[in-house]
């Protein structure tokens, strides 16, 4: 009986997590009322908005549920460090790429504004509401051992640096050998025809566009920025707490890519796109909780050779 109570009341708080965050994701939507692009027809999505609407809520509901009842946080502190994470890594990192990229394709600056207003009530309004529908509402004093991003400055320095050469690399490798070989993709940001050789199109891209990889290492370190309340907070094993990180990192952002959007209007891109940054970013945030969740004393130790 109490294991039938339990399965109600958690069906319960899910059907209430679920209403919540359809609402105040449509109220967030309601910001591109009037400057969407209206000279553009998109091609058809993968799904109907219905079922594309359906899919984007269940994917969100999910990971941030899990990410609060894998907290070791309550109250404020769990609410306040999920939501500044959310908006940074659904919102804010994925925003100044589009700034980035698509500012001079279909992208104008009254656009890119609401974009950026768009994330605000799913983060901030629903996070805390979330944290309190799921019964974490409560702060409770952690006094347990934890020893997550405790680690000497130095160790900070090197693996942060690190980081970025990883995300540099699954970055321009994923953009070039998947998003890059589809001839729809490469025509839409303007470089019709065959591809270059790797090697050739690296240099050319930065001969000809010097900042590119300087900006995605500053993305790079925003990623970081938002892992840390869940690495630190986290009360699960580490490789639980790569998996959320990664899934945090990959799946609220890259879902929307299902349905049609005159921002990205040619189906074939959006599926490249998706495919590309789903797999590259979920590697990256596992990588991100190898390297930070605690102190490593050697190679041995962070390549898991020898005992920490």
């Amino acid at each position: 009986m109490n294991a039938i109570k339990s399965f109600f009341k958690w069906i319960s708080r899910f059907t209430i997590l679920f209403f919540l965050f359809t609402v105040l994701f449509i109220v967030g939507s309601m910001a591109l009322t009037g400057v969407m692009p209206v000279n553009t027809t998109s091609e058809p999505g993968l799904v109907s908005e219905t079922s594309g609407l359906l899919a984007i809520v269940l994917a969100n509901v999910f990971v941030i549920s899990a990410l609060i009842l894998t907290s070791r946080w309550g109250g404020w502190k769990l609410a306040i460090g999920i939501a500044l994470a959310y908006y940074g890594a659904v919102t804010f990192v994925m925003q100044i790429e589009t700034w980035y990229f698509l500012s001079s394709i279909t992208v104008s600056s009254q656009l890119l504004l609401r974009l950026f207003l768009m994330g605000i009530p799913t983060a901030f309004l629903f996070v805390p509401l979330a944290v309190w529908v799921l019964g974490k509402s409560r702060y409770t004093a952690d006094t347990s051992s934890n020893s997550a991003l405790i680690m000497p400055v130095q160790q900070w320095v090197w693996k942060l640096s690190g980081v970025s050469v990883v995300y540099l690399g699954l970055y321009w490798g994923a953009g070039y050998f998947i998003a890059w070989q589809n001839p729809e993709l490469r025509a839409f940001y303007g470089q019709p025809g065959e591809s270059l050789p790797f090697f050739i199109h690296t240099a050319k891209t930065i001969l000809h566009d010097p900042a590119l990889f300087p900006f995605q290492i500053l993305r790079a370190l925003i990623w970081v920025l938002c892992a840390l309340p869940i690495i630190r907070g986290s009360k699960v094993n580490p490789w639980w707490t790569a998996l959320l990180v990664g899934m945090f990192f990959s799946v609220p952002q890259n879902i929307g890519h299902i349905l049609a959007n005159p921002l990205l209007p040619i189906a074939s891109v959006r599926l490249s796109h998706m495919i590309e940054t789903a797999a590259s970013t979920f590697i990256f945030g596992a990588i991100v909780v190898w390297l930070l969740h605690r102190e490593h004393k050697t190679v041995k130790d962070l390549l898991g050779l020898s005992q920490p």
